[in-house]
């Protein structure tokens, strides 16, 4: 007996609850709400819903500033999480100094779903540590306290040059800023380049910083003559799709091929190659969701050369292949 065709499923926006700690910075509350509270599909349906709680009944949470924020939403809201999100607090928030969690914390976390995603902006990653789940895994905070997240949850490895880490179902980022890439980065992980840029446009700012951590740490101030080389890296740019050799980049700047890259990594934070190798998959990235170019045209594009060095590199940085990308954004970039 057969049967008419189904109805698809109702839709529901992807939940993302926000955590409200006491001492908790402003700044970095309001990050994913002005991030996930943008993103729509083709009918105008908000892909996110963003609440946020407390881990106790609805009321004030006290800030860093000098004033308090009503949160609406107690505990219960965490075991309807697709997405938990723990912002900065103040110092370690209510994490003790010995690495331990408050036990008013530790019983609100424990009503998060099995495969919830969890994910930090800079000092809320002790909360991450402290319950156990980032033991074994990269993780990142503000550079300026990554040796002491290191030195309380030793089982962790902390790098503190990235701006976030990706580890699957759990991210972390560094500080202020850094939160909001990595909440961008996850609208572009569930949703692709274009709603991310989108995002990035609306609220005014790249949607893809270079580099990492290390061009924010104070350094003294270099000599006014001294070349930089962001004139190099914008030469890079305009020619991804070209053969790009280590002396010719050092050679827009005038610099010997040993001092560049030593230059490059003090002001970008990574290497020169690296630094090629994740602008040619952000431009590979946005070719197959936004254009009919065949996936050895794309490869070309952006750089690669052939298809399966395009296929190696998007399997490192992103783990599907360039026809998995495509299939799983192309419709969504498009409007379908």
């Amino acid at each position: 007996m057969s049967r008419g065709p189904q109805s698809p499923p109702p839709f529901r926006p992807h939940r993302v609850v926000v955590l409200a700690l006491d001492g908790l910075l402003p700044f970095e509350l309001g990050i994913p709400h002005r991030i996930f509270g943008r993103p729509k599909d083709a009918h105008g349906r908000p892909l996110y819903e963003v609440v946020t709680c407390s881990v106790r009944p609805p009321g004030p949470v006290e800030t860093d500033a000098d004033f308090a924020v009503h949160v609406p939403h107690g505990p219960e809201a965490l075991a309807t999480a697709d997405t938990v999100i723990v912002p900065a607090s103040y110092e370690l928030g209510p994490v003790h100094d010995e690495g331990v969690l408050t036990e008013e914390l530790a019983a609100a976390l424990a009503r998060i779903r099995p495969g919830t995603r969890l994910a930090s902006i800079c000092t809320g990653v002790y909360v991450l540590a402290a319950a156990g789940v980032l033991d074994g895994r990269p993780a990142t905070t503000h550079w300026a306290d990554a040796g002491r997240l290191q030195r309380m949850f030793p089982r962790i490895r902390v790098d503190p040059d990235v701006l976030f880490i990706d580890d699957g179902d759990v991210l972390t980022s560094a500080g202020v800023a850094a939160g909001i890439d990595l909440c961008l980065h996850m609208v572009r992980r569930d949703h692709g380049t274009a709603g991310a840029n989108e995002g990035a446009r609306r609220t005014g700012v790249p949607p893809h910083r270079d580099g990492g951590q290390a061009q924010y740490i104070e350094r003294p101030v270099p000599d006014p003559q001294q070349a930089t080389t962001t004139a190099a890296r914008a030469w890079a740019l305009g020619r991804l799709h070209d053969p790009i050799q280590l002396r010719d980049m050092a050679a827009r700047e005038a610099l010997w091929v040993r001092t560049f890259p030593r230059r490059f990594r003090e002001e970008v934070g990574v290497s020169p190659g690296q630094w090629l190798t994740q602008q040619r998959v952000e431009r590979a990235r946005h070719l197959l969701e936004c254009s009919d170019l065949s996936v050895d045209q794309v490869a070309r594009d952006a750089g690669f050369g052939t298809a399966q060095s395009m296929r190696q590199h998007l399997q490192a940085a992103l783990g599907v292949t360039p026809t998995a990308y495509r299939r799983t954004f192309r419709a969504a970039a498009v409007g379908a």
